[in-house]
């Protein structure tokens, strides 16, 4: 049990509380994931998003969630039956988590859910460290949420994906240029009010150094359902070009730069960030 916990860690530089909470969250969305392949989830469903993309692809930042789409549509898709494979799992470690879905206040094609866990406990656990665990405020928690989209557009292409910690698993995954198609989506649509999401320019910034393709047919249908295009407007590679250039002649970069900041640790990457650089970059759109 220590021992596997032990072998995920050493991956980790860390430096501080913080970094010791952030290793535990990653580690624990990675256990979450062997849970779900347990338990058959990814014969529903497949895996995208940030933490997708650290996972499997190296992204180097932190990401929070645990994002998923149902394979085909399905409203009466039923989250909870999976509930007990992750509790399962995390026990099988030593760890004391719960999983609870999230009620809706608002209709949505989105079920999501929470795992939590007392952060004091889980840091006398993975790290025996009395000391950081004295400066912990005894309520505070560690949470995960995961989410899966229940209604989602058509036209992803997805590929599996095997991890040997915490024990051998596989995972069905968007594609990468699936994935990129979901990142654009999210460039082109995802706000909080007011507010920019940098960490979506970020990712955008790594599919581009990847040398990612983007899967139109999907993106075409995820601009369609979020009502940002019409059924007949035709989505060409220019066109997409020409969209996101608009998007980042309308951006607050140095707002875009303080969303981003707490989730990496090398600030000098986004020194170059501004319109100028996002509309060059993406002339390497393809």
């Amino acid at each position: 049990m220590q021992q596997v916990l032990t072998q995920m860690l050493s991956k980790y530089s860390i430096k501080s509380v913080e970094d010791k909470k952030n290793a535990i969250k990653e580690i624990v969305q990675e256990i979450v994931l062997c849970g779900l392949s347990r338990g058959g989830f990814f014969k529903e469903a497949a895996f995208y998003g940030g933490t997708a993309l650290r996972i499997f692809y190296g992204l180097d930042r932190f990401s929070e969630d645990l994002d998923f789409s149902l394979l085909s549509q399905n409203p009466d898709f039923d989250l909870t039956k999976y509930f007990s494979y992750i509790e399962n799992e995390t026990k099988s470690l030593g760890l004391n988590f719960d999983v609870a879905e999230k009620e809706k206040s608002v209709d949505s094609n989105v079920k999501s859910a929470f795992l939590k866990g007392n952060t004091k406990e889980h840091i006398l656990t993975f790290y025996e460290d009395v000391e950081d665990a004295k400066i912990i405020n005894r309520e505070e928690v560690i949470k995960i949420k995961f989410e899966v989209d229940v209604n989602p557009p058509v036209g992803a292409t997805y590929e599996t994906k095997f991890n040997l910690l915490p024990s051998p698993y596989q995972v069905k995954l968007y594609d990468m240029p699936s994935l990129f198609a979901g990142k654009i989506h999210a460039c082109l649509c995802r706000n909080w009010k007011t507010r920019v999401k940098g960490r979506d320019f970020y990712d955008y910034v790594f599919f581009l150094a990847m040398g990612a393709k983007v899967n139109l047919v999907n993106l075409k249908e995820k601009l369609v359902q979020s009502k940002y295009i019409s059924e007949d407007y035709e989505l060409t590679i220019d066109n997409l070009k020409s969209l996101l250039n608009e998007r980042f002649s309308n951006m607050d970069f140095a707002q875009a730069k303080q969303d981003v900041f707490p989730f990496i640790k090398d600030k000098s990457k986004l020194d170059l960030w501004s319109k100028e650089f996002f509309i060059e970059i993406t002339k390497k759109l393809q």
